[in-house]
């Protein structure tokens, strides 16, 4: 594995480092004006929620490496310390990166990359028509963390009012994550789309204390067939099968792999963890847990 110390890279290149390997990054367009009550728009991929009570969203308009100047947007808050926070979708990525582009102070983002504003209820900065969601909010505070060039600026933002178009909304009123179709920020030029089969479901254990992995046999652990995704799944469960339950399962269910094994032990374990493997996929954790258990069950 290659070691870096970040105190001896340029700037450019831990950049790259840094947004390369954490993402994909949710995109905060953020609509601000200034002082004058000029209108900008510019989108920030270092940005995420931070709270629900109260809530919080923070973004970065980071300095930039390589002049070590500031963005429109960050002085756009210290002089207006308001904010509209749009998301982004996949079909109005193309405009959202053009927004991007580094106009002159003045010029006015919704005009140059064809979007559409909307008056704000509690806040000055207009909304942008074309996204589902859109955050109202009062800036709380900025903190600069340096002066040199890519040096962050995080600008704590709390929510005052929330527009959602219906058309992303399922029977619940909830927000659907199939209609909404973000999209997120990588590494150099590209973004990934949460859509359609990049997306899946994984209930979270919350409450539920799962037995954990270490609760599994050494070889279970230590097996070249199963994945890390299959002891996940298996160390989420609540409970271990019992002794009785995996010598039933054994005696029904597996005898056909030990008679075909019975002289071969190396084969036995590397069948029984194949067929744990495709139980796992199949989501019948119990049965690829008594599957585990069996090689040693008595």
């Amino acid at each position: 594995m290659k070691t870096l110390d970040p105190a001896h890279l340029p700037i450019p290149e831990l950049h790259g480092y840094l947004v390369g390997a954490i993402g994909p990054r949710p995109v905060a367009f953020a609509s601000t004006i200034d002082a004058q009550g000029r209108p900008n728009l510019s989108p920030f991929s270092f940005f995420n929620v931070f709270g629900a009570n109260p809530p919080l969203l923070i973004f970065s308009p980071a300095r930039r490496g390589r002049d070590n100047t500031t963005k429109h947007s960050y002085h756009n808050v210290k002089a207006v310390p308001e904010v509209v926070i749009n998301v982004v979708t996949y079909s109005m990525v193309h405009q959202a990166s053009l927004a991007s582009t580094e106009f002159e102070e003045g010029v006015n983002e919704f005009v140059k990359a064809g979007f559409t504003p909307v008056p704000s209820m509690r806040v000055k900065p207009f909304r942008v028509k074309e996204s589902p969601v859109q955050f109202e909010c009062v800036v709380k505070q900025v903190i600069e963390t340096g002066t040199g060039g890519g040096a962050g600026n995080l600008v704590i933002c709390e929510v005052v009012m929330i527009h959602v178009n219906e058309e992303v909304l399922d029977a619940n009123g909830k927000i659907d994550q199939r209609k909404i179709d973000l999209v997120g920020r990588m590494g150099g030029h590209f973004y990934a789309r949460a859509h359609g089969d990049a997306l899946f479901e994984l209930p979270q254990p919350n409450m539920n204390i799962g037995v954990g992995v270490d609760a599994l046999p050494a070889e279970a652990r230590n097996s070249p067939i199963l994945t890390g995704s299959d002891l996940g799944k298996l160390g989420v469960a609540l409970t271990v099968p019992d002794e009785t339950a995996v010598n039933e399962y054994k005696l029904t269910e597996l005898s056909d792999l030990f008679i075909a094994h019975q002289d071969e032990p190396e084969a036995l374990l590397r069948s029984l963890h194949q067929h744990a493997h495709a139980l796992l996929a199949d989501g019948k954790v119990e049965d690829a847990w008594k599957t585990l258990l069996a090689h040693n069950a008595r």
